[in-house]
């Protein structure tokens, strides 16, 4: 499961009499184009327009389905293409995306713009109306002949508890576990606070940057422009189309822009008035690495945290430039080690079968061990759930007298290889798409210690 969540405002469209589209027009993407292209083109780049279609995704379903004896039903595709599945064109068995019209591959405008309610808090909740009605998050949406345009308080940026994003992105398997957990996360964060001050929801910033702008191009009627108008939708976060898609580089770009500055190697001391860094050096035989989630409202890596890869590349060198201490130093064709490898600082969800043997595929996992970093629940510096960090330490042989200098960075990967080529060797992924698994390396989250400009007195780097 990867990718999918919501928010669109199509409250202003094109005609002159009536509601002039009928459901099948507003249910194909190319329709909303015609007065809302801006969105469109936000979202033709999207995770959201590539969902159905994402190759790992159709082999882990075909897989799923085979290793099940069908059992898994709409289990994926509920999410993946939430349309084919309300329309009855598929019962997610031998799902072939190719086979399935535009209106009905991905997670679409009218989908997202049709909901009426929200049944459930996760694997897809939502009911849609499949009427001629678009809800939106503005307030007194401008009449249009297209369609029928409604007001929905759960889009609003202000007070938006993100329930319909939370509905697909909190995950529960048919053997009851929570294997996704975005929404549950962000909930008990201080960013779903009742203060507008702190409160952030998936639309009001973080994957829907608003604009002041109009919501829809349209000359013959008159679209004002609003504060905080319109929305980013190409829902940026870490996935990467592995297959040729509109729009790659930019995604890339805003993919930068959102991870950047989620993760940061930060002081080891309370209070943004520590001068001192998060690389700690000890006289004896041992250094310290601490990193903070300043910047995801939710844990960080999230979503399919057991598909995710986070970890920290460490390296020491000597007054030389000679490496002494390496950590984290992975071929990008290779995967990092376990979490729990001792000199080495993994952050992701690890799953487990029912025999504790690692289960790379969400039917198979019985248990899970979540290390990924937390974000912020308490704004009290009193209170113990204040610091949410990880400090890693890091064993020497010998002494760390001769360490001059240590660099540290992060990498992120949305796909561990070793899922990959289960899914090659059984012939359900062409092993092309081997050599498409992207290294992300997030800006905010890259650290250096110097002995020359270290703290004499505690040993860790200044600022």
């Amino acid at each position: 499961m990867k990718q999918l969540a919501v928010v669109l405002v199509l409250v202003a469209a094109c005609g002159d009499d009536g509601p002039s589209r009928s459901v099948a027009d507003l249910q194909d993407p190319e329709t909303c184009k015609e007065c809302h292209a801006t969105h469109y083109d936000d979202w033709a780049m999207s995770m959201h327009a590539y969902a159905s279609d994402d190759p790992v995704f159709v082999a882990m379903n075909k897989r799923g389905q085979r290793e099940t004896n069908n059992s898994l039903g709409t289990f994926c595709v509920q999410c993946h293409a939430p349309m084919a599945v309300a329309l009855g064109d598929t019962n997610g068995l031998d799902f072939d995306p190719t086979k399935l019209p535009a209106t009905e591959r991905g997670i679409t405008c009218y989908f997202c713009h049709n909901v009426a309610s929200i049944a459930d808090t996760h694997n897809n909740g939502l009911q849609i109306a499949l009427d001629q009605t678009m809800r939106g998050g503005i307030k007194n949406p401008v009449t249009t002949t297209a369609h029928h345009a409604k007001f929905d308080p759960t889009m609003t940026v202000a007070g938006n508890d993100s329930a319909m994003c939370g509905s697909c992105h909190d995950v529960v398997t048919p053997s009851n576990v929570h294997i996704e957990r975005t929404f549950e996360e962000w909930k008990g964060t201080i960013f779903a606070s009742d203060d507008d001050k702190r409160h952030l929801s998936c639309n009001s910033g973080c994957h829907m940057q608003p604009f002041d702008d109009v919501v829809a191009d349209d000359p013959n009627a008159n679209v004002p422009r609003r504060i905080g108008g319109r929305h980013d939708h190409s829902f940026a976060a870490l996935d990467q189309a592995m297959t040729t898609f509109p729009g790659q580089d930019k995604l890339v770009e805003k993919i930068h822009g959102i991870l950047d500055p989620a993760a940061v190697i930060i002081s080891p001391r309370k209070g943004t008035a520590d001068p001192l860094g998060g690389i700690c050096v000890s006289p004896a035989n041992t250094f310290t690495v601490r990193i903070d989630n300043i910047g995801a409202g939710h844990n960080f890596p999230s979503g399919a945290a057991q598909d995710r890869r986070m970890w920290l590349e460490v390296q020491a060198f000597d007054a030389s430039n000679a490496v002494v201490f390496s950590s984290g130093v992975v071929p990008d064709d290779q995967d990092p080690p376990p979490v729990a490898t001792a000199n080495f600082a993994g952050m992701w969800d690890s799953t487990f079968k029912a025999d504790l043997t690692p289960a790379h595929f969400f039917w198979d996992v019985a248990t899970e061990q979540p290390s990924t970093l937390r974000p912020a629940v308490t704004i009290d510096p009193n209170d113990p759930r204040f610091d949410h960090s990880k400090t890693f330490e890091y064993g020497v042989a010998g002494t760390t007298a001769n360490i001059d200098r240590i660099e540290v960075k992060l990498h992120l990967r949305a796909f561990p290889f070793a899922t990959i080529d289960e899914l090659i060797a059984s012939g359900d992924l062409d092993p092309s798409f081997r050599a498409k698994i992207q290294t992300v390396d997030p800006a905010g989250a890259v650290s250096t210690w110097t002995r020359a400009t270290a703290d004499a007195i505690s040993g860790c780097n200044k600022f």
